[in-house]
């Protein structure tokens, strides 16, 4: 009986622990241009890369990642300074071409000519722009609170709400913002006990400069302009927004399919906030998965 007990236990405590590595997929690493990139990857078919956003790492795809490895193989990324990826010093390594050649070196990597984009924040700026700048090689693209550059840009320039909220930014480009910042600090959104853990052995490894050169790379900076005069987005887009997020507010999606050329599918979601994925897990992988699967 107490054997019983035991075992019951330790399934128990197997279905509570929060799925690593080891049970998403493989770990393995990428090169781009001579800068190493982490990523772990999960089942098989068509190539479907997932890219996050500040502050996180591979790791924020845990919910999506099993469901997707069905129908895809699923690519989660550490993006460059980010966890076990590597670091490189200087803005000028965080500027989006060089974001956007680390994806196309995931799909020569896989040798695929093709593939889904999914990013989240960051991530979401990096796919919108490979989709932008290399239309022959995304099928799909999938957007989560991170509106299309013209607007944010819009609402930077003309939404004094929008403004204020983007004050973070502003002071992450500045350059003590590192010295203000730590680990514990930007893990604090995670809800999950365990999760945060490991968030904050992640975010210790990550480079806290390397996070905030993204901003001063490539955010916009006063005075705000209008319209950036982007090439038009040429694949269908999914486009999933929180829309208790704080930082990227809704007007922003506001004229989207102005940008595109295919199909714009708007999901917004009540109660959600910026990590909309998180937030509601389960809503979001259902919602993308019959999107990507549907023919």
């Amino acid at each position: 009986m107490r054997s019983y007990h035991l075992a019951a236990f330790i399934l128990f405590l197997a279905a509570a622990w929060p799925a690593y590595a080891a049970d998403l997929g493989k770990e393995s690493f990428v090169d781009s241009g001579g800068v190493k990139l982490h990523y772990v990857t999960a089942g098989g078919g068509p190539l479907l890369v997932m890219l996050h956003g500040f502050p996180d790492y591979w790791y924020t795809w845990r919910e999506q990642m099993p469901a997707l490895g069905k129908h895809f193989q699923v690519v989660a990324l550490d993006l460059r300074g980010y966890n076990k990826s590597d670091q490189p010093r200087g803005v000028e390594n965080y500027k989006m071409e060089k974001l956007v050649a680390d994806v196309a070196a995931v799909l020569k990597h896989f040798k695929r000519k093709k593939a889904v984009l999914v990013g989240h924040d960051w991530g979401g700026a990096i796919a919108w722009s490979f989709a932008m700048s290399h239309p022959g090689q995304v099928d799909r693209l999938v957007v989560l609170n991170l509106p299309h550059p013209n607007g944010l840009l819009r609402e930077l320039a003309n939404n004094p709400e929008q403004h204020k909220n983007s004050a973070y930014a502003r002071d992450f480009q500045k350059a003590d913002a590192a010295k203000k910042l730590r680990p514990e600090a930007l893990a604090s959104w995670v809800k999950e006990p365990e999760a945060r853990k490991r968030y904050l052995e992640a975010l210790g490894r990550s480079s806290l400069e390397g996070m905030l050169n993204y901003y001063r790379a490539n955010y916009p900076r006063e005075p705000y302009k209008t319209d950036a005069k982007l090439p038009p987005v040429k694949c269908p887009v999914l486009l999933i927004h929180g829309l208790e997020d704080r930082f990227l507010l809704p007007g922003a999606l506001n004229d989207t399919w102005k940008w595109l050329e295919k199909d714009l599918t708007l999901i917004t979601v009540p109660g959600a906030g910026h990590f909309v994925h998180r937030d509601r897990p389960e809503f979001v992988t259902r919602k993308m998965l019959g999107w990507l699967t549907e023919r």
